[in-house]
């Protein structure tokens, strides 16, 4: 809350021309931080006034390179005009409808069904991440009690995964202390490691079937394994000869597989779904953020059985595919579609993968980079233990955001993982720009910390 002089900054993509914070916004951000608790904070100090396409705008003539798609959210670039203008125009007619039928509803679920691939027939509206992932978990076990198989009831999922932040989602998640809060928790929730090959270096999926072994699970106790395409506290995908055979297993055992696709879906990973990338289709996929053009709506999509005999008005949620929402999220999927912007994805996250690699390559504080396409995290660790180290990332976010580019550093692994995630619409020039930055302010951090105290 400090204001602190940084150097002027006026390139092509950043403008940073007062201090950081702004003194200006400091009655404004005491008055939030007043009004709001301390959980519902942890971003920059920045006062975010307006953004467009790859920019954030201050209103005090400051300007980001936004490197985090206001978390994913972004995927074809901030307000784009053609999702305004369908915003503008639905607002103009109807705001709320609840579950009633509305033409737009119809229209974008039959564009999801359109374009998923075939056996993900059924799609389902909510309103934030969370929901389709306590809707999956409800759903599974409400087929085994249809099956008479009560006894299955067990949710399998990965440690270090992160699927919101309500209870079921939370008991699904994989980080320890994000659970704390609970007390004792529901047994019938396990966790199996995740094969990232840095954490768990075995990246077998003979690793799976030991876990379940150990922990005295009987694939006839399994109602579902929900697994994020890549964990979203950082990029870890599996390899996709583990999810090969985890799907065929599935199958074998009659067990629901679902995909968390709220950070991976519609273009991110460089393809239009991101477990496109292991070659299989899940029972149920879990979307939510890049799909709207980043207003709140998400979706769980499922194979027609699973969503057949459910009792109507049992699932149903108040503003699940709100009107002006569900027209958003059309707009916007077809702009990704028309603007071929998983591609884009795909081509610009090659250059972005082999400039964080040069980054990356020599610097002993950088333990990995993973990620696919235009999404990337960058993970530090202290060299001489390889723990993660959290203080350096987030020297590193508070340095790039005073110089103007726009990162986070989520939960998982420690908080020892920066985040790269720009809109997919980013042109190469402000990739370069962005990673010169990043690898100087890297550089910068790293010599400070090697300085003796005076």
């Amino acid at each position: 809350m400090e204001p602190l002089d940084v150097p002027a900054v006026d390139t092509p993509h950043r403008r940073i021309h007062t201090p950081i914070p702004v003194p200006e916004s400091l009655p404004i951000l005491r008055k939030w931080y007043a009004a709001e608790p301390d959980a519902m904070g942890g971003m920059a100090p920045v006062i975010w006034d307006r953004a467009t396409d790859c920019s954030i705008f201050d209103p005090y003539g400051n300007k980001w390179l936004d490197w985090t798609s206001g978390v994913l959210a972004a995927n074809a670039g901030h307000n784009p005009p053609e999702v305004v203008e369908a915003v503008r125009q639905q607002a103009g007619k109807l705001l709320f409808a609840y579950a009633h039928p509305t033409e737009i509803r119809a229209r974008l679920a039959d564009k999801l069904v359109e374009i998923l691939p075939d056996g993900l027939d059924r799609v389902m509206f909510f309103s934030g991440g969370t929901e389709p992932v306590e809707c999956a978990i409800k759903l599974s076990r409400m087929r085994a009690q249809r099956l008479g198989k009560p006894d299955k009831r067990a949710i399998v999922s990965f440690e270090s995964a992160f699927h919101g932040r309500t209870l079921g989602s939370q008991l699904a998640g994989g980080i320890a202390a994000m659970k704390e809060w609970i007390g004792p928790l529901d047994p019938s929730f396990v966790q199996v490691p995740f094969p990232d090959g840095y954490v768990c270096r075995d990246t077998g999926f003979d690793v799976f079937l030991r876990s379940l072994e150990e922990k005295n699970l009987e694939p006839a106790n399994i109602a579902a394994v929900i697994m994020e395409t890549f964990q979203g506290g950082d990029a870890n995908f599996a390899p996709a000869e583990y999810v090969k055979s985890l799907a065929r297993w599935c199958r074998e055992h009659d067990v629901v597989l679902v995909f968390d696709e709220i950070q991976s879906g519609f273009g991110r990973t460089g393809t239009l779904f991101g477990f496109e990338h292991y070659g299989v289709v899940p029972d149920m996929a879990a979307f939510a953020k890049g799909m709207s053009g980043a207003l709140p709506l998400s979706a769980l999509a499922l194979r027609a059985d699973l969503a057949d005999g459910v009792p109507a008005r049992s699932l149903t949620t108040t503003y699940g595919a709100n009107p002006v929402c569900a027209a958003a999220a059309l707009a916007n999927i077809e702009l990704i579609l028309k603007q071929n912007l998983p591609q884009r994805s795909a081509t610009l996250g090659k250059l972005l993968h082999e400039l964080l690699a040069e980054i990356a390559a020599g610097c002993d504080a950088i333990g990995f980079v993973h990620g696919r396409g235009l999404v990337a995290a960058v993970h530090f660790v202290r060299p001489d233990t390889r723990e993660p180290d959290a203080d350096l990332a987030f020297r590193i976010v508070e340095s790039c955001v005073r110089q103007g580019l726009m990162l986070f550093a989520p939960v998982g692994l420690g908080g020892a993982s920066i985040k790269i995630c720009p809109p997919l619409t980013i042109t190469e020039s402000a990739l370069r720009e962005g990673a010169e930055l990043f690898r100087g302010i890297i550089e910068h951090e790293l010599r400070l910390g090697a300085e003796p105290e005076s």
